[in-house]
């Protein structure tokens, strides 16, 4: 057996890693006169601080390890309010005061911009969250192999720390959470064990609308609910909708996949129906448990205002929403225009954008269920060239194809909503070719003490 050797240094965090991780190096002594560079790699540290920490088998390059002691602290530097900040995965940033994390998250949209040449004078300053807590409409808790329920350890992806609260949830939605807790104890269920393949408990879904205060809960387990488990989830089905009256839907989902995603090959409704009702902008819109709709209300009504501002539709024009979904953007455009196509490759997303335009009596939207480009081509064929087209593309961004082939569109302006701002900056590079010129980005923080940022920005086409 191989004993570990641990060293402890204190390293000076010079810069902040994608995932939000202090970095910093130290020169260790080999006592060969030939000093070794270990890049440390320190969550919860802030640029500017010094950090002891402790390495296990220092012999390598890189190394990652928690702080031990914040041997020089940063004046950005508060105290976390979670009591599970330190170990929890689900926050990193509990530990930097919030004005601190919009200004960063402002400089690296502007990095990522300047790095391809664009005048990082049109970004504005973050618009940051009225509250940086409760923000989340909805939650994903797992089932650890040792009976607890609740989020990744930091760093650990096989251990889940057992919560008793979760500051950036809901309270009703914790407190749904801590029931189904509560009963998995009282009937001694197992969790699931991923490398094992073993155990039947393996995801809580919570999702709750802040508008229609609507509740629903989906269970995700390795076995169907019948059987020997009849008793157990007859209790559980009692249980929530003796606490919660306003729960409207409470699933049991099937998943024997080895892969682990809160994914259903079959579909239980244990009590009321499968989808909740929430509302945004003004709009109705039906939510089912794979359904993608911004978590942060709030901070996505923002969005949809910016956007709004920065397309300047009018009503004679014709318009493209470019990866619709269920009509997030698309609806409240829609009585904008003459009229609007949705595009969007997710079949279910389609279904429920023409059910969202039918339940908000909008008639004059029609939506495909087909890939970007060839979304495209039909609306091309259709309509002619369109006005205004809008795109809010996944994390991975558009990517050149499509982005090109929204350059030979020529349509008057583009607005690009976007996850992620490294993406989206390398996606409107590819419009420059085609004499398109940015002309605004406006950040939005929708999700506090993360690293991420929401960008809406505009592009205008320059006539030559």
């Amino acid at each position: 057996m191989v004993k570990q050797v641990f060293e402890t240094h204190t390293v000076t965090i010079e810069k902040l890693d994608k995932k939000g991780s202090g970095m910093g190096a130290v020169w260790r002594d080999t006592g060969e006169n030939n000093p070794r560079k270990l890049k440390l790699n320190v969550p919860q540290t802030l640029v500017g601080e010094e950090a002891k920490v402790t390495v296990s088998n220092p012999n390598r390059k890189k190394a990652r390890a928690l702080p031990d002691e914040i041997v020089k602290a940063s004046p950005e530097r508060i105290e976390p309010a979670c009591p599970h900040f330190e170990l929890c995965g689900g926050c990193v940033w509990q530990h930097w005061s919030y004005g601190n994390q919009l200004q960063y998250k402002t400089e690296e949209v502007k990095r990522f911009l300047s790095r391809h040449g664009f005048d990082t004078g049109v970004v504005k300053d973050a618009i940051g969250a009225d509250s940086p807590w409760e923000y989340r409409n909805k939650m994903e808790f797992t089932f650890g192999r040792d009976g607890s329920l609740g989020m990744h350890e930091l760093g650990n992806f096989r251990k889940v720390i057992d919560l008793d609260t979760c500051l950036i949830a809901g309270n009703e939605m914790v407190e749904a959470m801590l029931e189904v807790s509560e009963w998995q104890k009282e009937f001694n269920l197992s969790g699931y064990d991923k490398d094992a393949h073993t155990g039947l408990l393996r995801n809580l879904m919570v999702r709750q609308s802040q508008k229609t205060d609507e509740l629903m809960l989906a269970v995700f387990a390795t076995k169907s609910p019948d059987g020997e488990l009849e008793e157990a989830v007859d209790n559980l089905i009692g249980r929530i909708t003796e606490k919660f009256d306003n729960v409207k839907g409470l699933m049991w989902m099937e998943n024997r996949e080895w892969a682990d995603m809160a994914q259903s090959e079959k579909t239980h409704t244990l009590y009321g129906r499968d989808y909740i009702n929430d509302e945004m902008y003004g709009y109705k819109y039906r939510i089912w448990f794979d359904t993608f709709f911004q978590t942060n209300p709030v901070q996505a009504e923002k969005l949809v205002d910016l956007a709004i501002d920065m397309a300047d539709a009018k009503k004679d024009e014709r318009m493209i929403d470019l990866f619709c979904g269920v009509g997030t953007f698309s609806l409240p455009f829609a009585s904008r225009v003459k009229e609007l196509a949705g595009i969007e490759i997710v079949e279910t997303s389609i279904e429920s954008a023409k059910r969202n335009a039918a339940d908000n009596g909008i008639d004059n939207t029609f939506f495909l269920a087909k890939d970007a480009r060839r979304g495209m081509d039909e609306v091309l064929e259709t309509w002619g060239t369109p006005d205004l087209l809008m795109l809010d593309p996944p994390r991975s961004g558009a990517g050149g194809k499509v982005m090109r082939r929204i350059g030979r569109l020529q349509t008057d302006r583009v607005v690009y909503v976007s996850c992620n701002p490294e993406s989206f900056a390398d996606d409107i590079t590819w419009l420059r070719e085609f004499g398109y010129e940015l002309e605004q980005v406006q950040p939005v923080d929708l999700f506090p003490h993360t690293v991420h940022v929401e960008v809406v920005s505009v592009l205008r086409r320059i006539e030559k």
